[in-house]
Parts: structure tokens; C-alpha cells; sequence
């Protein structure tokens, strides 16, 4: 289906100097071919002339300025003008004629500043042009000469709305980039978030931990190598996440292993984890994987935050067509006066479930404990 936007990107697309350049060409081979001659454009009613040296001359001041049209516009409309002048006032009504409506064409679309001067001095100039005739013993009708001018008007019209519609495409696809570069900072953004404040909140609650644990050495050793263990996996993470913002990187799903590992890992911060999994992951998760990880990685760090060493429960059940999560606490137990949140990483899950069109819920439960749910479709391609 043809739009109106599918002209001028067609223009654009085939490149319209190329155009402009090969029109001009076909134009001035036309216009000294014998057999052409006298059947061009025809105003004024001047008698036809031979073609001589000002013939060529005139088809010349025509044709030639196309070339360049593109760079300097109103030169070559400056240009073809007089070459168009000449060669209806002289009476050889060449084929090269033509080319004052591409000159409009293109000066109304490339122009950009003192346009409407332009417009202005063009017709001016036509004023003249078309009463020297008379002077000359010939002459059109009035209603000739008005109709030729709106029919320069037209192409002139015609060039404005191809600068418009290129000028809107313009700013559509700057903002469209904006949109595209705003939405990656809010991306990166999320992932920072998940793996600082996982890994962090983690360090913060065995650190705390161990200031009470000075008359125990091995369990204070167990706890700052607990620590060590954290801060090395923040590296790790950290330089996993600059791999994924690599283009040519491609997400994976997250297997059961590394859920095991992080519940290990969050039971090892004193946390006591139930963790269920029913079901086996399917092959064709797509993002569904890592976000269920995210999910569960993002509860267990509230857990860790707010609910120090109250019991909490993970369960993930992977289905032919969805994956549930669920993450429980008892509201049992005691913040560990690990840093503040400000809801960003609810938010962000949030955020990344609604991309996948699926079910996300966080609140109170009825026993005062705090409940994470995330329902999860499955095939979503990565």
C-alpha cells in the first residue's frame, strides 16, 4: 500500500541528488536531439527559432544547474530561470524546459532559511518574464499566464510538503532514539539495582552478624569468609552484567542450580529458606528463566532487609505454559538495619513481568508476613 510517507522516503532511499542529476542529463540530450526540437515547453507565444549557439547555451543554463541542485538551490533556480527565460523568449521551446518545475520542486523541498523571501523574488521575477512578451509582438492570455504561475506554485507546494514530511520523520526517529536510549538507562539501571542490592544487603547482615561473634572464632571466621564469598560474587555479577550489555550477547535461563545457589547463598547471610521447586524447567522458557530468578533474588533480599531470620518460603512451579513464584515470610522476625529501599526493585520487577504479560503481586498477607507473587509466561523470545 502506498503512503504518503513512502514517497519522500523513496526519495530519500534512491538518493534525490542522483535523481535530480540523471533527470538533468536525460533533459540535455533530449533537448539536442533534432527531432525534439520545437516541442518542448511552450509560453509566451514567441514564433519558433532555430536552434544555434544560444539554443545550447540556454538548454545548457537548464539542464547543468540539476546537478547541484541539492547543495545550492536557489542558485540553480536562480539559474534555470534565466536559462528558461531565454529560451521562450528566443522562441526555441526546448525539451529542457521541464526543468524549472524540478528546480521548484527541489528548492521548496532543500530550502531551509528565507523561504518565503525566495518565493517572494520568484514571482517578482515572473511579473516581468511574462510582460516582456507583449513587448515582443506576442503574448498569452491572462488566464494562460495566471494558470502557468499557480501550476509553479504547485511544484513549489509540492517540494514544501516533501521538507515537511521529511522534518517530521526527522524528529520521530529523534525521538523514537531518545525513547530507545531513556528506556536502556532505566534497563541498566534495574540490573544495577538487583545485583548491588542483593549482594550488599547480604555483606551488611554478616557483617552485623559477626560483631557478636568475637568470643566464637570459627564462627566469626565462617561469617567474614561468608562475607569474602558475597563481595567476590558482587564481582562476579557485577562483570556479567557489563557482558549482557554487550550486543552480541544472547540471555539465558536460569537453571535450578543457580536458584539453589542463591537460596544457599541468603541461608548462609542467616536467613532460614524453604525452598520447593516443582516441575522442570522448560527448554523453551525464553525470558520467563531469568526473570523468575530476579524475582525470587529481589524477595529474599527484602527477607534479608526486613525480615532478618524470619522463616521464608520459596516455591517455583515451572508449567508447560507459565512459571509461578511464590515468596513467603512469617513476618517473624527483625529488620538488619541493612540500608533503606526506596521500591525501585519491586517496581522493576513489576516492570519485567508486565513485559512478559504475565501476573505480578507483592504485599501483607493475612498473618502479617510479607508475600511476593509472579506469574510468568513462557516462550517469550528473548
Amino acid at each position: 500500500m502506498i503512503t504518503p510517507r513512502w514517497i519522500p522516503e523513496s526519495w530519500q532511499r534512491f538518493g534525490g541528488t542522483a535523481w535530480y542529476s540523471l533527470l538533468g542529463l536525460v533533459l540535455l540530450v533530449g533537448s539536442l536531439v533534432p527531432a525534439s526540437h520545437g516541442h518542448g515547453t511552450r509560453f509566451g507565444g514567441m514564433p519558433d527559432r532555430p536552434f544555434d549557439v544560444l539554443a545550447v547555451v540556454a538548454i545548457a543554463l537548464q539542464c547543468l544547474p540539476l546537478v547541484a541542485c541539492r547543495r545550492w538551490p536557489v542558485p540553480c533556480l536562480a539559474l534555470v530561470s534565466v536559462g528558461f527565460a531565454a529560451d521562450q523568449l528566443l522562441g526555441y521551446h526546448s525539451f529542457a524546459g521541464t526543468a524549472l518545475p524540478l528546480a521548484l520542486l527541489n528548492a521548496g523541498s532543500r530550502l531551509d532559511r528565507r523561504r518565503r523571501a525566495t518565493a517572494l523574488g520568484f514571482s517578482a521575477a515572473y511579473v516581468p518574464f511574462a510582460a516582456a512578451f507583449p513587448l515582443l509582438g506576442a503574448g498569452e492570455p491572462l488566464a494562460e499566464v495566471l494558470t502557468f504561475y499557480l501550476a509553479l506554485v504547485l511544484f513549489w507546494a509540492v517540494g514544501t510538503w516533501l521538507r515537511s514530511t521529511r522534518l517530521l520523520e526527522a524528529e520521530r526517529r529523534r525521538r523514537v532514539a531518545e525513547d530507545t536510549r531513556a528506556a536502556e538507562r532505566a534497563r541498566i539501571a534495574r540490573e544495577l539495582h538487583d545485583v548491588v542490592t542483593h549482594h550488599v544487603t547480604a555483606m551488611v547482615v554478616q557483617a552485623e552478624a559477626a560483631r557478636y561473634l568475637t568470643s566464637a572464632p570459627e564462627r566469626l571466621d565462617q561469617s567474614l569468609t561468608s562475607v569474602t564469598a558475597t563481595g567476590r560474587r558482587a564481582i562476579s555479577d557485577l562483570r556479567h552484567l557489563l557482558d549482557v550489555l554487550s550486543p552480541d550477547h544472547e540471555v539465558q535461563s536460569s537453571s535450578s542450580d543457580e536458584l539453589r545457589a542463591l537460596v544457599e547463598r541468603t541461608r548462609q547471610a542467616g536467613q532460614p529458606v524453604e525452598f520447593t521447586e516443582e516441575g522442570t524447567p522448560s527448554t523453551v522458557a525464553g525470558r520467563a528463566g531469568p526473570v523468575a530468578y530476579r524475582v525470587v533474588r529481589e524477595a529474599l533480599t527484602n527477607a534479608l532487609k526486613y525480615a532478618h531470620g524470619s522463616g521464608t518460603r520459596v516455591r517455583v512451579r515451572h508449567g508447560e505454559e507459565e512459571i509461578t513464584v511464590e515468596v513467603s515470610t512469617d513476618g517473624s522476625g527483625t529488620s538488619a538495619g541493612s540500608p533503606g529501599g526506596n521500591g525501585r526493585g519491586l517496581a522493576g520487577l513489576r516492570d519485567r513481568v508486565d513485559a512478559l504479560d504475565g501476573e505480578f503481586t507483592a504485599g501483607r498477607d493475612a498473618d502479617g508476613g510479607f508475600l511476593v507473587r509472579a506469574r510468568l509466561r513462557t516462550g517469550v523470545p528473548s
